[in-house]
């Protein structure tokens, strides 16, 4: 009791202490975690102009963005398509703001009116567009489809955004014009012309190995130009690839599998032997293939022709016999057995004509059909009964009834086509009938009428049978490929990766340049669980880890990393060092260079003196020299007879002498060349605007931060 009541007397000051002690908890965690002091809440994708993209925002835009573009494009390049569509959006509603330029909503309806103005489900009887059955349609909507009324408020938003857009250019352009001055300066830019003589001292006749350039020279050149050595933070990694394929006994287990089909002998993992029929001697075929032997690859009631088979096998399978069977052979991944089931004669080209009749359901059925199957059928059934007494009314019935606007304008026709160019039904009734004949196929698109106009080189076709099994590791194979991969990894982890790749005869892969939303990995594709560890915190130089790719495994360690900010010396070597030796060089030639004419000047340089005429301003060029600016800007500041200092160009040093100047011809009006100078505004606008106010944006990308890529 005596030390519960002390407690009580001093409840304050632990009350103090307690305080303390979870201050100080929530400040070690805070510190730990310096991305809570220091950076926007995860929730934030991205801040633009102030804006901020949340990522409950962006994540519903990237699932509806994934249904439009479908299965195949992967989740980072819908992420960084719908990061693209936000970031314009935002930078360009910065613009709308400050101008006050907006869509209201007379202008809404008629940008909807113009785009769905085709759109059936909007149009009345007379065919125009109505307000009515749009405002329907959305009501119904919204009532019915949340996730669909959200999707069209999505559309609806990108109509106003594309005519503001619209707007913000037309305004920019029409500031943009050509002015009298302007063409006058670009018909002279064009128009003076200028003959000179000069000498040119190639930077190529002083060689690299003699021009020093140190790492200071590099360094102080990147610092005296840094916006154009600025770079994001990037990875360089290496890996080696282990890959899970078949092995030799892997495959001579599958071939001695399809043997005993041939054979007619099965064997279990016990060595007990089970008789079967021989795939030669079976009568149901499909259904051995399929069921029996469980074929890879089904059964195919297709004939083919010589041409159709397996390019190096099709001598072998052509020549059977029906009932004979040839394999196992290995081909496109699998390995085969082929057996020739039925013999045919069949034309090697058909030409037909044709009138279609869809129903209701049938594939590519317009919306306006309305006929049931039955009703196609009775209708195909009556036209063929008249077809069959007269002919000559083909070419009047397409065009009453078929809907096969492809061939209507050719009287139904499709000329001379090649086996298997139609659907299968429609293909086997032109091939397998005579010259004449006149039926009614049914086929995924309706109900076919078909008169037979022409065969052509009749041949022997094979329809084939094949029990194929797929070339894959077995489950030894891929536990020993996984086995390898690890214990790689654990040894490259103790001693050197180098040796290690080395001692076990792997290729190693570098990578440079891995940029933190980057996708695709050289070699190995898609793999963004690469990426993601190579800019993870607590990965550092040296560190291996081993992932899952397609086919197998790939053990990576991280190599280098490059923070965002200047390029690293050694980075910008290869760019920069090229640009300081051709400054060094002109340096040298200049300090060498005592002549003040150019004969003298090319004496000295063992050179000659070359000519060149007509050059101009608008296209610097000099003929025997190359594009050259500051050399033809020289030109035109000296008068005929002058010659200039040296001049360093971009592929030596130059001294030149001007012979002759002719100036443009003078215009009564420079009307003409004013439009061409609107006309190239106007294409910048098209081409830079965006990207423009894009730079000059203030954009916080924190979709790494914010772990959604």
């Amino acid at each position: 009791m005596a030390v519960l009541n002390k407690i009580r007397q001093r409840s304050l000051f632990l009350i103090l202490i307690i305080a303390l002690a979870l201050f100080s908890f929530v400040l070690a965690d805070l510190f730990k975690n310096s991305d809570a002091l220091t950076s926007k809440s995860q929730n934030v994708v991205a801040t633009i102009n102030g804006t901020d993209i949340t990522r409950e925002d962006f994540l519903q835009k990237v699932e509806i963005m994934q249904r439009q573009l479908g299965p195949n494009a992967t989740n980072t390049q819908v992420m960084n398509r719908v990061w693209d569509e936000e970031v314009r959006q935002a930078v360009m509603a910065t613009q709308f703001e400050e101008l006050g330029i907006t869509v209201e909503k007379d202008q809404m309806r008629d940008l909807l009116r113009t785009a769905l103005a085709t759109s059936p489900e909007f149009l009345n009887e007379a065919g125009l567009f109505d307000e009515n059955k749009l405002n329907e349609y959305i009501a119904n909507l919204k009532e019915t489809s949340p996730q669909g009324f959200q999707s069209w408020v999505n559309y609806e938003k990108r109509l106003a955004a594309n005519a503001l857009n619209q707007n913000y250019f037309n305004m920019v352009k029409a500031g943009l014009t050509g002015t009298l001055a302007e063409g006058e300066l670009e018909h002279k830019l064009e128009g003076n012309k200028a003959d000179i003589k000069y000498v040119q001292i190639g930077y190529a006749t002083i060689a690299d190995s003699t021009v020093q350039v140190s790492k200071s020279d590099i360094s102080n050149y990147i610092n005296a130009n840094k916006k154009q050595y600025e770079v994001e933070a990037a990875r360089d990694i290496r890996f080696v690839e282990f890959k899970e394929e078949a092995s030799i006994e892997d495959e001579n287990n599958i071939k001695a599998e399809l043997q005993t089909y041939i054979d007619g002998q099965l064997v279990d993992e016990r060595g007990r032997k089970d008789t079967i029929i021989a795939f030669s001697k079976v009568k149901n075929n499909e259904e051995y293939v399929n069921a029996i032997a469980s074929s890879d690859i089904k059964f195919n009631e297709s004939f083919v022709f010589k041409s159709s088979l397996p390019t190096e096998f099709a001598e072998d399978i052509y020549a059977l016999n029906e009932g004979e069977v040839f394999g196992p052979f290995k081909h496109d991944g699998y390995f085969k057995v082929a057996k020739v089931t039925a013999v045919k004669q069949l034309p090697d080209s058909v030409k037909v004509r044709h009138i279609l009749l869809p129903f209701v359901g049938s594939q590519s059925a317009a919306q306006d059909v309305t006929r049931t199957e039955a009703q196609a059928k009775a209708t195909a059934d009556s036209l063929v009964t008249i077809l069959k007494r007269n002919t000559s009314k083909f070419g009047e019935f397409v065009k009453e009834f078929s809907s096969d606007q492809g061939s209507v304008a050719n009287e139904g026709r499709y000329d001379w086509h090649a086996y298997n160019t139609m659907v299968p039904e429609f293909n086997d009734f032109e091939f397998e009938g005579k010259t004449g004949d006149i039926g009614v196929v049914k086929t995924i698109f309706g109900f076919h009428i078909i008169e037979i106009e022409g065969q052509k080189d009749k041949k022997k076709a094979v329809q084939v049978g094949t029990i194929a099994r797929k070339i894959e590791p077995s489950e030894a194979t891929s536990d020993k490929v996984f086995r390898d991969a690890s214990n790689f990894e654990i040894n490259a982890g103790k001693s050197d990766f180098e040796t290690e790749a080395e001692g076990n005869k792997l290729t190693i892969r570098p990578v440079n340049g891995i940029k933190v939303l980057d996708e695709s990995i050289p070699g190995v594709g898609n793999q963004r669980p690469i990426v993601r560890w190579a800019f993870e915190e607590d990965v550092e130089i040296g560190s291996i880890k081993r992932f899952n790719v397609s086919g197998g495994y790939v053990v990576a360690q991280l190599v280098a990393i490059h923070e965002q900010g200047l390029m690293s010396v050694e980075d910008a070597t290869a760019k920069v060092l090229p640009i300081i030796r051709k400054e060094k060089k002109a340096e040298i030639i200049r300090d060498r260079v005592s002549a003040s004419t150019l004969d003298d000047l090319a004496a000295a340089e063992n050179t000659t003196v070359k000519t060149a005429t007509g050059i101009n301003m608008k296209n610097p060029t000099i003929s025997g020299a190359g594009r050259e600016p500051l050399v033809v800007g020289a030109a035109f500041g000296l008068n005929e007879g002058e010659t200039s200092n040296l001049i360093d160009g971009e592929r030596g040093v130059y001294m030149i002498e001007v012979t002759k100047v002719t100036p443009a011809v003078e215009l009564d009006n420079y009307q003409a060349a004013a439009n061409r100078v609107e006309q190239q505004k106007s294409t910048v606008v098209n081409t830079k605007l965006y990207n423009a106010l894009k730079d000059a944006a203030d954009i916080e990308d924190n979709r790494a931060k914010s772990q959604i890529q």
